[in-house]
């Protein structure tokens, strides 16, 4: 409970989300009373319930009602949450905090602009990073994908959900986001290169920004691509990191030289922070518009398509693709653009690429996308379900979300080492099934001869396939060249003696198995 409290507080305090005494200590027992609740039986009373709203402060008259009497949340417990879990200055007064106008104002009039001409940096040498949750196997609510997932057996609302690094500077370039997802080696990446990747792969139980993968991050996955940008460029390695101050976010001032961090006021965000501005809205319309471009794309491709059955086998490996095909359509343009409330003397007026206008149109054709898939919730989607899609990843995470991400790190582990267990006999491109992607490859190609009345649009076909099947066939003609080179006495086995055996028989003391593959 405590983890997930922990997890609540430091979610709320990203949000800006006012939270005192009494409202902490009252989600700390309903939190409680919900995880006791499905530990004793396995079973989820709440299941198919809607979740509570945030909690209000309440009397302890009115809590300890209904709480059990093993845990009552009590202001001596909440003192020692606070000194385990290292929570400084969680209690605050008044209306919800707001955006700090005025801090945000000085920001950029005083302390920035002091910063850029003390350093003599560049646009190309000021980068800003920022995290965001994704909701990546997440439809609109009112699809009947989402009604029929909510009622499933076992259905956990956060396992479809990651942490995106964002970071890029002022004249346009978009760093390599790092991903942090709860599996080290999920099963859908199976033998794949993680550098080869489009984003800088990480993990934690609960796809969660913490400090040492912040530091992780910094070290393996900014510095590198700086490096390599600035290089580039001819530029100096001299670079100013801005960041927000979110308990996730190491402080990494001393943590390579000709790098300086510096950390922007509280609450001020939503006002002056460039990835902010719009950029990382943008990403995810563009996002759910390439999810939705695969389907109808694989809907096209196939006269058996069914859209449940498609979004089963919908993994992380497919949110990757989509991933990299929403940073190709993310322009410098527009990446220039975030800049305009903190750095505007940067910033070209870039017609047609600013954030808003990308993300616009970005759900205007998502919605034509859904009205071509059709069925219940897809073909009457409007911008309005999509733009409120978007908005979820601004609200409180509720208590089922807390519940799944909390899991414990044994029971990932579990779940690792039995997927390891399933495919160990994966061992990827083995010469067998090198042979069998080049020999389908052929019979696509005999299938336009057979089957087009018109050559030139075959031709066009066979050039491009040979064009891409190329690699594959030098990796083919390689393993078979391997494979002949193999000594004879691999292919040898010894056999003993028998009494009873013929002299004849017995003459032979080898027995050479012939291998299918050499024949």
């Amino acid at each position: 409970m405590e983890a997930g409290l922990s997890v609540w507080v430091e979610d709320c305090r990203k949000k800006s989300i006012a939270l005192d005494t009494n409202t902490i200590r009252t989600k700390a027992q309903q939190l409680y009373n919900r995880l006791e609740d499905t530990d004793a039986d396995g079973v989820d009373r709440d299941e198919g319930a809607d979740d509570p709203g945030d909690p209000q402060p309440s009397t302890s008259s009115a809590s300890s009602a209904s709480a059990p009497a093993t845990f009552t949340a009590s202001k001596g417990w909440f003192e020692k949450f606070q000194r385990r879990y290292g929570l400084k200055s969680v209690s605050l007064h008044g209306e919800a905090a707001s955006a700090d106008t005025g801090a945000a104002e000085n920001f950029v009039q005083g302390t920035f602009k002091d910063l850029i001409a003390e350093g003599g940096y560049l646009p190309e040498q000021v980068f800003n990073m920022a995290e965001t949750g994704l909701f990546w196997k997440r439809m609109p609510s009112r699809t009947f994908l989402m009604q029929d997932e909510a009622k499933a057996p076992g259905f956990k609302a956060m396992k479809d959900r990651v942490t995106l690094i964002m970071c890029g500077n002022a004249a346009g370039f978009l760093l390599k986001p790092g991903l942090i997802y709860r599996s080290r080696n999920p099963r859908a990446l199976k033998n794949r290169n993680k550098n080869s990747l489009p984003v800088y792969w990480m993990h934690n139980p609960k796809a969660w920004i913490t400090k040492p993968l912040t530091r992780d991050w910094f070290h393996q996955c900014f510095i590198p691509q700086v490096e390599v940008y600035l290089a580039r460029k001819g530029l100096d390695f001299k670079v100013l990191l801005l960041m927000d101050n979110a308990g996730g976010h190491d402080h990494l001032e001393h943590e390579h030289d000709g790098v300086q961090v510096e950390f922007l006021p509280p609450n001020t965000t939503s006002l002056i922070q460039p990835m902010d501005q719009g950029v990382i809205r943008a990403f995810k319309a563009l996002y759910m518009r390439n999810s939705l471009a695969s389907i109808v794309e694989a809907m096209d491709a196939d006269a058996n398509f069914t859209l449940k059955a498609y979004w089963r086998q919908y993994t992380i490996a497919s949110c990757l693709t989509n991933i990299q095909s929403a940073l190709m359509d993310m322009k410098s343009q527009t990446m220039n653009a975030c800049w305009k409330k903190l750095w505007p003397e940067v910033v070209h007026a870039h017609r047609g690429f600013d954030p808003e206008e990308i993300q616009d149109a970005a759900v205007q054709n998502s919605v034509k996308l859904a009205q071509a898939l059709g069925g219940e919730g897809f073909v009457d989607m409007t911008p309005e379900e999509v733009n409120g899609l978007l908005d979820e990843h601004g609200l409180p995470l509720t208590d089922r979300d807390l519940e799944e991400l909390t899991r414990s790190a044994s029971e990932e582990e579990e779940e690792e080492g039995a997927e390891e267990a399933e495919e160990q006999e994966d061992v990827g491109l083995t010469l067998e099934r090198l042979a069998e992607m080049n020999k389908a490859a052929a019979n696509l190609q005999r299938m336009a001869e057979l089957w087009d009345p018109h050559m030139t649009p075959y031709f066009q076909f066979k050039a491009s396939l040979d064009n891409t099947i190329a690699p594959y066939r030098a990796m083919l003609a390689k393993e078979k060249k391997k494979r002949q080179q193999l000594p004879i006495t691999m292919f040898v086995t010894k056999t003993k003696r028998s009494a009873t055996t013929s002299p004849a028989a017995s003459i032979v003391d080898m027995v050479i198995e012939e291998d299918p593959d050499l024949s």
